[in-house]
């Protein structure tokens, strides 16, 4: 039997970009209510200690391990002995946490964290460029797993690899782990299903991130920003969005894909208590892989 675990991203609670986004509540409660959730895995996020001394107690606590994080790459613009040493903590931290990866998210020229740029203004590579900043890449991810600690590479919404044709040409320019999540691909108007299909085998990670399409639709990309989309709600938890989990898990275990499945969704916590969000996500998750095959964790 396919064996998986459920796990969860801090940035329902606190979100790092959009401060007004966040819950008042500390990592402990966090962490409880994850737990209460069902959940054994959350992410890191900015009100998580960079050590294991420190952290280690709380996450015992509550049964949660580190089940990933992001890192904010430079590499498109930037030199890769820099990124080592940017890398350097959260690597060392991430190896003490017994970690599967670090999220490894381009943020060079991106414009996921500015209010005021629209999306359409996202970087666009030529086929030139793709090709050395996969090159670029595949070192980087390789000196990391080398160094007991592998990347999984981000597709996101505003920046350089965005769209389903970005993903492809990446891919086929690179050698990297995939980080493979709906939600953005669905936002981008890539085919989640095709995207399986083709990268499957390079698939380390997963975020169930969950779309509510008709705010996607209506969003002007060529006036509105990746943040604006955010707080109008673009994303939510599977089961109270747009896409069929089903379908997506079912393809991933025809695929054998094992590991982490981790529930993303930022959104307003008034709106949307994390809490009550994580529970609805995990309860659907729960159905799908059960429907799927899988053996998850508790």
């Amino acid at each position: 039997m396919l064996k998986a675990q459920l796990g969860i991203a801090p940035i329902a609670w606190w979100n790092d970009d959009l401060a007004e986004l966040s819950d008042d509540v500390s990592l402990d409660e966090c962490l409880r209510q994850a737990a209460e959730a069902g959940l054994t895995g959350m992410e890191t996020g900015r009100r998580f200690p960079m050590n294991m001394d420190e952290l280690g107690p709380i996450l015992d606590r509550h049964g949660i391990s580190v089940c990933g994080g992001w890192f904010s790459g430079l590499l498109l613009d930037g030199d890769i002995e820099v990124e080592k040493d940017r890398i350097a903590e959260q690597h060392a931290f991430f190896k003490a946490a017994g970690a599967p990866c670090i999220v490894y998210g381009e943020t060079a020229r991106s414009v996921q964290g500015e209010r005021n740029t629209p999306l359409a203004q996202k970087p666009i590579l030529t086929e030139a460029e793709m090709v050395a900043y996969g090159r670029k890449v595949s070192d980087f991810a390789d000196w990391c797993a080398a160094e007991g600690m592998p990347l999984s590479y981000h597709h996101h919404m505003a920046a350089a690899v965005e769209t389903e044709a970005e993903l492809d040409l990446f891919m086929k320019h690179s050698s990297v782990p995939l980080l493979f999540d709906a939600g953005h691909m669905a936002f981008a108007g890539g085919d989640n299903l095709r995207v399986i299909e083709n990268h499957h085998a390079r698939i380390s990670h997963v975020h169930t991130k969950d779309v509510r399409m008709p705010v996607i639709d209506a969003l002007d990309r060529t006036r509105e920003s990746f943040l604006d989309a955010i707080i109008k709600g673009a994303f939510t938890v599977p089961g109270d969005g747009s896409l069929d989990f089903e379908v997506i898990v079912k393809t991933l275990a025809a695929k054998e894909y094992e590991g982490w499945f981790v529930i993303e969704a930022e959104q307003d916590p008034i709106a949307n208590p994390p809490l009550d969000m994580a529970i609805k996500g995990r309860a659907e998750l729960k159905r799908v892989m059960d429907a799927a095959g899988y053996e998850v964790a508790k």
